[in-house]
């Protein structure tokens, strides 16, 4: 037991002290991350892409890296974009100036319905009852690709490997192959 009057004042100030802060820091504390929700992917683009977009609207947004050459078999004058964090994909434009989104390829970071990368086509046909499953590609190209028609949620193509049984890539309004 403490007997000096410095004693018996010191310590009970410290913890109120101590106890203060941590109440303190724990209501000044940011609440816990949660993962960000996966953002949308419609007939017109996905989150704040949209088809017919220029390449200075989506820069400014900072939607999209720097424009850069695309495909070497689309022509001399093809143009593509890589989409900024969130998403994963990219972005290719017309061919003339101002450059126009053609097209919309994602890779991750996105959700149709609540079918992703990684969905089998049984969770596609589930969310798009009108899915049209081609597997016109399945020898070239190695995936099979589901169609979404305009009238049965939207022109959407999933690239589902034939392989993993899992989608691979989505399109808005088509999935442009460069290889």
């Amino acid at each position: 037991m403490l007997t000096t009057p410095l004693a018996r004042i010191a310590v009970p100030a410290l913890s109120l002290v101590a106890a203060g802060a941590v109440a303190i820091g724990s209501a000044a504390a940011p609440p816990a991350a949660t993962p960000a929700a996966a953002k949308r992917i419609t007939s017109s683009g996905v989150d704040g892409v949209r088809i017919g977009m220029t390449h200075r609207q989506l820069r400014r947004r900072g939607l999209v890296g720097r424009i850069r050459r695309g495909c070497e078999l689309g022509g001399p004058n093809t143009r593509s974009a890589r989409l900024l964090a969130p998403l994963r994909g990219q972005v290719n434009y017309t061919l003339r100036n101002p450059r126009k989104v053609a097209n919309i390829t994602i890779r991750g970071g996105a959700r149709a319905r609540g079918v992703g990368i990684g969905s089998r086509i049984r969770a596609i046909r589930a969310a798009f009852p009108k899915a049209r499953v081609d597997h016109g590609t399945d020898r070239v190209f190695g995936v099979t690709l589901v169609r979404i028609p305009r009238n049965g949620g939207g022109r959407i193509v999933f690239a589902v490997s034939t392989r993993t049984k899992r989608t691979t890539l989505i399109g808005v309004p088509i999935i442009a192959f460069c290889e």
